[in-house]
C-alpha cells in the first residue's frame, strides 16, 4: 500500500517530462492529469485580454527543437529535456557557425553538468540551454538550428478546484503551473496542493477552500482581475512552492504580517517543534506578492521548504524527481493540514456566565474529562477559555496566552459550548 508521500512523488514523476510555460498545451496537459485526482474547472482567457495592468500574451507551443552537427547528430535535443529550449523561443530554422550560435546558448559554468532554466516571455528571442561541458565539447563548424514553435493568438489557461465549506468565506491555496521540468519548483507544490484538496474533501471544513492552479505572475493577476467581486470573501490564503526538497520549512508572512494565517502558521510550526524559519514579507517571490499587493492586501502567506533561489539546484536540471522526496512532501502536506485545522476552529466566544467562575462539576464537565491523560491540562483549558471569552479573544489567543495546545483549547471550547456556557 502506497503512502500519500509516495503518491505525490509519483505525480511529480508523471508531470516532470511535460513542457510547461505561462500558456500552451503543456499547461493543459498538466491540468488534465491533475484533474484525474481532483475535479477542476478550467478557464481559458483569450490573448489580448486586459488583466489589471497586464495583457494576456500570445500562446506559445513547441513541437521539436535541436542543434545538430554536420553529421546530423543532435548535440542538444528538446526531446531529451524541455529545459533545453529558452522558454517562449520564436521559431528558428537556420544553419550557422558555432561562433554565431554562442550568443543564443545558456549554460551554468559553476555547475558544468547542469542545464539551466531560462525564459524570454515578453521579449521575442530564441535560444538553447545546455550543460557547460556539452558546450565545451563542441568543435567549431556549422550547426543546424531548429526550433519548431508557434507564438500566436490563443489563450492563457488556469484551473480551480473548490472544496465547499460551512460558510462562503474562502481560503485560497495557490500554486504555479508554468515551469517545465523542475520537480521542486513547481511540481512538488502542485502535488501537495492536489493531495491537500483531497484531504480537505474527506470532511466538510468550516471555510470554503479554493485551489488555484495557474501560471506564475500573469496567472494570479488574471485570476484577481476576473474575480474582483470574490476577493471580499477571501479571508486567508497560502501559496505553495518548493514543497519537496530536504530543507527545513519556511513560512513567508503576508504583507500585513499579522494576518490570521500568519499567526496560525507561526503557532503550528512552533508547536510542532519542526525545524523551520519564519520570513518577513518582501514584494518578490511567488504569487503571494500579487495577492498581497496594496489594492487587494489579502492575508496570503507562502509556504515552502528551502525558498526560491536558496538551493543550488534551483532553476536547473538538477531539480529533478530525485531531488524531492516523498517524506518531505508528506511533511509539507501535514503542516498544511495542521494549519487549516487550526484556522477552521479558531473562533471567538462570549462567556454566558461571566460573573464569577461557573460550577463546572455540576454540569458534568469535569466528569467528561475522566480518563484523559491530560485531565489537568484540559481543566485549565476550560478555565482559560472562560476567562478570555469576551468576544475579543480567539481560541488561538487563548492557546498562545495559556501555552496550551490549540487542540486542547478547541476541545475545551466545544465542551463549554455544549454545556451552554459560551456562545460563538
Amino acid at each position: 500500500m502506497t503512502t500519500p508521500g509516495e503518491e505525490m512523488h509519483a505525480l511529480v514523476e508523471r508531470l516532470y517530462p511535460l513542457c510547461r510555460s505561462i500558456t500552451g498545451d503543456g499547461v493543459r496537459a498538466t491540468l488534465k492529469i491533475v484533474g484525474e485526482y481532483v475535479p477542476l474547472q478550467v478557464h481559458e482567457v483569450p490573448t489580448g485580454t486586459q488583466v489589471l495592468d497586464w495583457t494576456v500574451p500570445q500562446e506559445w507551443n513547441i513541437r521539436d527543437a535541436y542543434i545538430a552537427d554536420a553529421t546530423g547528430n543532435r548535440v542538444v535535443d528538446f526531446a531529451a529535456s524541455s529545459l533545453h529550449v529558452l522558454g517562449y523561443s520564436v521559431p528558428v530554422s537556420a544553419t550557422m557557425p558555432l561562433a554565431e550560435l554562442r550568443a543564443h546558448l545558456h549554460t551554468l559554468p559553476d555547475h558544468p553538468a547542469w542545464v539551466p532554466y531560462r525564459t524570454s516571455y515578453y521579449k521575442p528571442d530564441w535560444g538553447f540551454c545546455l550543460a557547460q561541458e556539452t558546450l565545451d565539447a563542441l568543435p567549431d563548424g556549422d550547426y543546424e538550428v531548429r526550433i519548431d514553435s508557434t507564438l500566436a493568438d490563443g489563450h492563457l489557461t488556469y484551473a480551480e478546484h473548490v472544496v465547499p465549506g460551512q460558510v462562503p468565506d474562502e481560503v485560497i491555496v495557490s500554486c504555479h503551473v508554468c515551469h517545465p521540468s523542475l520537480a521542486n519548483d513547481n511540481l512538488a507544490g502542485i502535488a501537495v496542493a492536489t493531495f491537500l484538496a483531497r484531504a480537505l474533501a474527506e470532511r466538510t471544513p468550516y471555510y470554503t477552500y479554493r485551489f488555484i492552479f495557474a501560471p506564475g505572475t500573469i496567472g494570479a493577476i488574471t485570476w484577481l482581475a476576473r474575480n474582483a467581486e470574490r476577493v471580499e470573501h477571501v479571508k486567508h490564503g497560502l501559496v505553495l512552492a518548493c514543497a519537496g526538497d530536504p530543507g527545513r520549512l519556511t513560512y513567508k508572512q503576508s504583507r500585513r504580517g499579522d494576518a490570521e494565517i500568519d499567526r496560525v502558521m507561526r503557532h503550528v510550526l512552533l508547536a510542532s517543534e519542526r525545524p523551520h524559519h519564519v520570513a518577513e514579507f518582501t514584494p518578490y517571490g511567488y504569487d503571494e506578492r500579487q495577492f498581497c499587493s496594496p489594492g487587494f492586501d489579502l492575508g496570503v502567506g507562502s509556504l515552502s521548504r528551502t525558498p526560491y533561489a536558496g538551493y543550488p539546484e534551483y532553476h536547473t536540471s538538477a531539480d529533478n524527481p530525485d531531488f524531492v522526496s516523498p517524506e518531505a512532501m508528506a511533511d509539507t502536506l501535514a503542516v498544511c493540514r495542521e494549519a487549516f485545522a487550526v484556522l477552521d476552529r479558531n473562533r471567538r466566544y462570549v462567556n454566558l456566565s461571566p460573573y464569577g467562575e461557573p460550577q463546572l462539576g455540576r454540569r458534568g464537565l469535569y466528569d467528561a474529562l475522566g480518563g484523559r491523560s491530560d485531565t489537568k491540562q484540559a481543566q485549565m483549558a476550560m478555565l482559560w477559555v472562560l476567562s478570555l471569552s469576551d468576544g475579543e479573544h480567539s481560541l488561538l489567543d487563548v492557546a498562545e496566552r495559556s501555552g496550551l495546545p490549540f487542540d486542547t483549547v478547541a476541545v475545551a471550547a466545544g465542551a463549554l459550548h455544549g454545556a451552554g456556557l459560551i456562545k460563538a
